[in-house]
């Protein structure tokens, strides 16, 4: 009779430790990869925060291109981590809402000019990031007919980026305290925080990491006289 209770007694003590153990490996899971909708409007808010910095930079550059080329040319590569993890966190959410998943239903549709504008912001975005590489390869020489697709992806790019961002200035207002929900909800708050700031840290450093590594490609577009030579062949 002693040996069995003595195994009861282990019995239930082992089950004690494992439980823990379990409950840990769930709670280090959801750390990653927890957040639900909260969690993904947060990674797509603060993902587009860091865009709107970095397109006021372009912006700056434009006026002076010819000073400020290789600012351009950085920035320009440095935006493309963030521009897919916002494509991926926008695009994860219609794709559980229309897969009917129960948490995004019941958060609702994204808006609908949202909905309406998505498909020109993921065309403008892959042609203006397509003709932008494509400009750096091919260089100043040969920089028409590509240059007048840049600019003109460029103008439909920023246009219905803009719109798309005001879209998302709620969620915005939500995520730094303001407005409907007093608490800050930064993205590390909710579960999953940890993964939301290792993709905004795996975004920019990638994209970091391909400008630094096509600097080299620059060298066309920043020598001296570049700008001025094109203005005098027209």
């Amino acid at each position: 009779m002693g040996t069995s209770d003595d195994a009861m007694i282990a019995r239930r003590e082992g089950e004690r430790h494992r439980m823990p153990l379990s409950l840990a490996r769930l709670k280090g899971a959801s750390s990653l990869t927890g957040g639900g909708t909260d969690g993904n409007e947060q990674l797509t808010t603060v993902t587009g925060v860091i865009l709107v910095v970095l397109l006021a930079v372009i912006g700056f550059t434009i006026p002076q291109l010819h000073q400020y080329i290789w600012l351009h040319l950085f920035v320009g590569l440095l935006l493309i981590g963030p521009v897919l993890l916002k494509m991926a966190s926008t695009g994860y959410r219609f794709a559980r809402y229309y897969t009917r998943d129960a948490e995004y239903r019941r958060k609702g549709p994204p808006e609908i000019v949202l909905r309406l504008i998505a498909p020109l912001v993921v065309i403008s975005t892959v042609g203006v990031f397509a003709t932008g590489i494509g400009l750096m390869i091919v260089g100043p020489n040969d920089r028409n007919p590509m240059l007048l697709l840049h600019k003109v992806t460029f103008i439909v790019w920023i246009v219905f980026t803009s719109l798309h961002i005001l879209g998302h200035l709620p969620a915005v207002g939500r995520a730094f305290g303001v407005g409907g929900r007093q608490r800050a909800q930064l993205p590390g708050q909710t579960p999953g925080g940890p993964g939301r700031w290792l993709a905004l840290t795996g975004a920019l450093v990638g994209g970091a990491v391909l400008a630094i590594v096509l600097i080299p490609q620059f060298a066309t577009w920043t020598a001296h006289g570049v700008f001025m030579h094109h203005h005098h062949h027209h």
